[in-house]
């Protein structure tokens, strides 16, 4: 009898399956998201609307409410566009053509450039393209197109230079955009006292996988921002350790299941969007040559 009853239904079994899968990791990809309230929203003012129509028999409003349910896939394109469009990028990405020591090569140059500029106290917004071309998600930006050096990128960011205001776009060793103007983030939880190069770099990569670069003008602190979050307050060991890992092993180590990681890995909570190094100890201050 249980083989029967398990070669009846396996079918209808694994439907189920699949949809309670589909459902669990569509939920835990948008959690987080700019998106999610919206999706909240949407569904008890849909079960709200279906159980009304339900309750008073309300033919002509079902009618609509199916009507309405047809096009939620459209909503759902635009609501999660910038989401989908990195999801796409990272699914479609293919290994990096530079090599891992033309890699180690320009994270030195900006490890230079901020140890330069920290010491110094001169801002800084730097901006690493990966998958996703970072023009299309910036406002403005002067094309200068030359080599990655520490000295162009100190001459870029000195306060009396024409385009030392915005940030940087790099592309393999090449500087391609300087003085761009990076989208903000608008998470309502950030602490007021994050200045727009933060909010800028965080914003960034909220709609991009860049890996972001920022260094304070007022204390000199290095931070670093990725996927949504940024890291303030970290040693110039510490930028070393997070470029090498998005920089150079993503080159060659990139695959399927790494990324299917990545979307079912735990969403952080909203809080954390902006982790303080100062908060688990206390880094040495940028010091003199």
């Amino acid at each position: 009898m249980t083989w029967e009853l398990a070669s009846k239904y396996w079918r209808d079994a694994l439907e189920i399956l699949i949809l309670a899968v589909g459902i669990y990791y569509a939920s835990r990809f948008v959690r987080g998201t700019r998106g999610w309230p919206v999706v909240i929203g949407f569904v008890i003012s849909l079960l709200m609307f279906a159980a009304v129509t339900t309750i008073l028999k309300l033919e002509v409003l079902r009618w609509l409410l199916g009507g309405l349910l047809a096009w939620s896939a459209v909503a759902v394109l635009v609501i999660f566009q910038p989401e989908l469009r990195r999801m796409l990028a990272e699914l479609g990405n293919l290994p990096l053509f530079a090599s891992a020591h033309e890699q180690r090569a320009n994270i030195e140059v900006i490890i230079q450039t901020c140890e330069r500029l920290a010491d110094v106290r001169i801002g800084a917004l730097i901006a690493v393209e990966q998958s996703i071309q970072l023009q299309e998600a910036v406002e403005s930006g002067i094309k200068v197109d030359c080599e990655a050096t520490p000295e162009m990128l100190e001459t870029i960011f000195f306060p009396n230079n024409a385009i030392h205001d915005g940030g940087v776009l790099i592309k393999g060793d090449r500087i391609t955009y300087a003085a761009c103007i990076f989208p903000l983030s608008q998470r309502q939880d950030l602490n007021k006292s994050l200045g727009t190069r933060h909010r800028a770099a965080l914003g960034l990569s909220e709609e991009t996988d860049a890996v972001i670069v920022v260094v304070s003008e007022e204390n000199g602190a290095i931070s670093h921002a990725y996927k949504g979050q940024l890291v303030r307050g970290v040693t110039l060991e510490e930028l070393r350790a997070f470029l090498t890992a998005m920089l150079v092993h993503p080159a060659r180590t990139r695959n399927f299941v790494s990324w299917l990681r990545s979307l079912t890995a735990e969403k952080p909570k909203p809080g954390p969007a902006v982790v303080t190094r100062h908060e688990i100890r206390t880094p040495n201050p940028p010091t003199g040559k």
